[in-house]
């Protein structure tokens, strides 16, 4: 092969010096035959006006294919566990592909980015004329034009990462990726599998790519070993060669991409699995072969925003119950990352509220102290604390007690109400003189070791004392004595519950839970009444929304879901009428929920309430106002504004709609 001559006076302008080597930094304009070193040829800004019509055709097997694009789409979804409400960008999404197909499905904030306008200019096009809604632009990923925890997901498709000269390149790009993603936000990289290209890469290849045109590539691994090396020649049958370019990708093993990765700043890097395009032309798939798809989570804390304008805001302190302390209620008795994620989840739904300032408070050894220091210096408390003081169930009403022995004013219910509702058989008894029906039940003390049944089986055993399910799994339905006493044995054992159990009947008809945000009787919502759907529950298993439903992942109730509930009118008004009516009694405040079941012959029974409910975004709550039409930041705005009019706060906004609409 003969070696290509070069004097000083022939070098072309790119020519330039390169970690003390001499290397083209631009491929001559001249026709080349054989040359004995590909990698000198290549530009190191190759990328730039590779990606254009031409590419379209060659690549066309696998990045025009509508069905490879419909199963990647599928299995990135499945992956991910997409919903269609997140913020999603697709970082180097060529002619948007992807970004098409999932709006196509309904995803509703999706952005792509890419550096040529080519394919940028073709996905706007795609776009309108389907009528998909849909944001394109054009941009360097090393330098991403967003904000700061901007996406729910990031995902970098097709091979699209290693273009770059320098690793340190690449390295940018990971770190602009994890600075725009939230906290718990998470990358999908999909990339060619560097160890497998290494052991089995074609050097010669070539294949039709239609009918006129075909293509030769050459390919050689890097003086370094880390790139792969191609030369592409693309010929019209009639017009002869069309173009004759050079390319480099860095070849990334599953370990040097993890590293890359921790480098970034992302952890739990996880490789899910191996992909290979089902291409119908199935010829020279090349760096598209055998690539790997792998997912990395940016965990991270919430980047300050900085206020362009001075607004009034209201300072508002948000309490919160203790990472660093054990909670008795959690499978392993400690916070963990649901719970880490909940809790970013609510500091991003805050921050979109505007004319507010939160601070968070979440060390108990303190709490008190942190308080005074603060006093004087914020307008309210939001008392997110439904852990209790230490994280200890019975001390829930001692943090408003606290509030209210320094004269603070708080959102929520107050110590008597959560001293009440704590209390199971005492809202039994509250609800039976307002006669509202209650299922028929006994108590069985600790001490009890014999006793009478005056209630017919089927029964279900509760702790008189708790919430979010505490104690009630599977194993607490009975159908005789037997079963009865295991049920209770089950529950002092395992969950080292003390206390007087609850003894009910249980009821077989739909499970149904009510919202109210508000204070009645003067302004308050009801929010749509949710029920359980139990459709896809094994049979066998009791149909009850219990622990094993929101504690364990590994559990067939994990999956159970809520549904509007399908009441009769009648039924509807009569249970809202009461719950209204319980509010007030029990002295909740700003918002509850209420939790009902009817019995097999339709008949609504009050089963518990729950002043200061759970605040979570995938919580009972969150669900009812999502299907009024709002999202999690006004649920949360509600509430707020809720507690501002009972204490006679004036209205950051007075013209700002007080609706859930979001």
């Amino acid at each position: 092969m003969p070696k290509l001559q070069t004097t000083e006076k022939d070098k072309p302008p790119g020519w330039r010096g390169h970690n003390g080597d001499r290397r083209l930094a631009a491929r001559p304009r001249a026709k080349l035959g054989p040359v004995p070193n590909l990698e000198e040829y290549v530009r190191p800004d190759w990328w730039r006006g590779i990606f254009n019509s031409l590419y379209l055709k060659t690549d066309a097997d696998v990045v025009d294919d509508a069905a490879i694009t419909r199963t990647e789409v599928d299995l990135f979804t499945d992956i991910l566990r997409l919903t269609v409400e997140q913020a999603m960008l697709d970082l180097c999404c060529g002619q948007g592909r992807h970004c098409l197909e999932f709006t196509r499905r309904g995803f509703r904030n999706i952005e792509g980015l890419d550096r040529s306008h080519y394919l940028i200019q073709r996905a706007k096009s795609a776009a309108r004329s389907e009528g998909l809604s849909v944001r394109f632009r054009e941009g360097d990923a090393r330098k991403l034009p967003f904000i700061p925890d901007n996406f729910d997901v990031v995902i970098i498709l097709g091979n699209s990462f290693g273009y770059f000269e320098s690793v340190q390149d690449d390295l940018r790009v990971l770190r602009e990726v994890f600075r725009v993603l939230k906290p718990w936000g998470k990358l999908l990289i999909d990339v060619t599998d560097g160890g497998f290209v290494k052991a089995h890469y074609q050097p010669r290849s070539w294949e039709w790519i239609d009918r006129k045109h075909f293509v030769c590539r050459e390919r050689s691994l890097s003086a370094g070993g880390d790139r792969l090396i191609t030369r592409e020649v693309v010929t019209h049958i009639e017009k002869g060669v069309i173009v004759d370019q050079f390319y480099a990708e860095r070849l990334y093993s599953r370990e040097s991409l993890a590293e890359l990765m921790r480098s970034a700043g992302f952890s739990e890097f996880t490789v899910h699995r191996e992909f290979s395009p089902n291409s119908t032309r199935n010829q020279d798939l090349g760096m598209m072969e055998q690539r790997i798809i792998a997912v990395a989570l940016a965990r991270k804390d919430w980047t300050p925003r900085r206020r362009k304008t001075k607004i009034e805001r209201r300072s508002i302190i948000v309490l919160l119950g203790d990472p660093n302390k054990p909670d008795p209620l959690k499978p392993f008795t400690r916070f963990d990352d649901d719970d880490y994620y909940t809790i970013d989840q609510l500091k991003n739904a805050l921050n979109e509220l505007e004319g507010y300032h939160f601070q968070y408070l979440n060390n108990h050894d303190t709490l008190e102290q942190d308080l005074k220091k603060y006093v004087g210096k914020f307008d309210m408390v939001l008392n997110l604390c439904d852990e209790g003081l230490m994280n200890d169930p019975m001390k829930e009403l001692h943090i408003p007690a606290i509030l209210e022995q320094h004269d603070i004013p708080y959102s929520g219910a107050g110590p008597q109400c959560l001293a009440h509702c704590y209390d199971k058989s005492l809202v039994r008894g509250v609800a039976k003189e307002m006669g509202i029906p209650v299922p028929e039940a006994f108590l069985v003390k600790p001490e009890d070791i014999a006793f009478e049944l005056p209630v017919a089986f089927p029964l279900i055993v509760k702790p008189n004392y708790g919430d979010s399910s505490f104690g009630i799994t599977q194993n607490s339905i009975a159908y005789n004595y037997e079963e009865l006493s295991n049920a209770i044995l089950d529950i002092r054992s395992k969950f080292g519950y003390d206390k007087p159990m609850l003894v009910e009947e249980f009821l077989t008809g739909a499970d149904i839970s009510v919202g109210i945000i508000g204070n009645p009787p003067e302004s308050y919502q009801v929010l749509p009444i949710i029920e359980e759907d139990y459709s896809l529950l094994p049979s066998g298993l009791p149909r009850i929304c219990g622990y094993e439903a929101k504690w364990q992942p590994d559990s067939p109730y994990w999956n159970l879901r809520s549904i509007p509930a399908d009441l009769p009118e009648e039924t509807r008004r009569l249970i809202i009428e009461y719950c209204a009516r319980l509010f007030v009694r029990l002295n909740c405040r700003d918002y509850a929920r209420f939790d009902w079941r009817l019995d097999a012959a339709g008949n609504p029974k009050l089963l518990e309430v729950n002043p200061n409910p759970g605040w979570c975004w995938d919580g009972h709550l969150a669900k009812m106002f999502i299907l009024n039409g709002g999202n999690y930041a006004g649920m949360l705005q509600m509430i707020i504004q809720s507690a501002e009019r009972r204490l006679g706060l004036r209205a950051i906004d007075d013209k700002r709609e007080e609706t859930p609409n979001g």
